[in-house]
């Protein structure tokens, strides 16, 4: 791979770092992030499992150290974005990421939600196993039909084409492709 790919590989990466840390506070209420999963399905589609999850490892730790948002930012976001690139991967659409993120972030980002604040605030004082997967599903289903309305918007503009041919497939639903890395 040239310098260039990559150079645009790591520029494209930090744009949807950017992204999510400027929406992921619009609409946001403790343990409800539904922008952060918009961006987190977008980037399952477009970059595929690793540089999504990458993009939500950056945005979770740009959030905690500078927003004060608890260690909820990693456990949630972190596994939405795996699980979205991966749904993408292997439904080559835009369903399988959704569903990736509702499993990753609503389901398995929620119960391990429950340890790691257990951890953080060091009680389980009004704590419960399920106490966020309410609050995360809501928002994953929140952010797939908003990242419905996006990804509808973005699979006809070339240069979000030339964007996913760049991470190995592209966004266009006829040849139904999606990024190997």
């Amino acid at each position: 791979m040239s310098v260039n790919r990559n150079l645009e590989k790591i520029v494209f990466l930090a744009l949807m770092v950017a992204i999510d840390v400027v929406l992921s506070p619009i609409l946001r209420i403790e343990g409800m992030a539904p922008m952060s999963s918009v961006v987190n399905i977008i980037a399952g589609l477009l970059m595929g499992p690793l540089y999504g999850t990458l993009m939500a490892v950056f945005c979770a730790l740009i959030r905690m150290t500078f927003m004060g948002i608890p260690p909820l930012a990693l456990t949630g976001a972190v596994f939405g974005a795996l699980f979205a690139g991966w749904g993408a991967r292997w439904t080559h659409s835009f369903w399988g990421s959704s569903l990736g993120e509702i499993i990753g972030t609503g389901l398995i980002g929620s119960l391990l939600s429950y340890p790691v604040m257990v951890w953080f605030t060091g009680s389980q004082q009004n704590l419960y196993w399920l106490i966020y997967t309410p609050r995360f599903v809501g928002a994953t289903l929140m952010g797939s039909a908003a990242a419905y309305l996006v990804y509808k918007r973005l699979e006809k503009i070339a240069m979000i084409q030339h964007i996913q041919k760049l991470f190995g497939g592209t966004i266009n639903e006829k040849t139904r492709s999606i990024p190997q890395n």
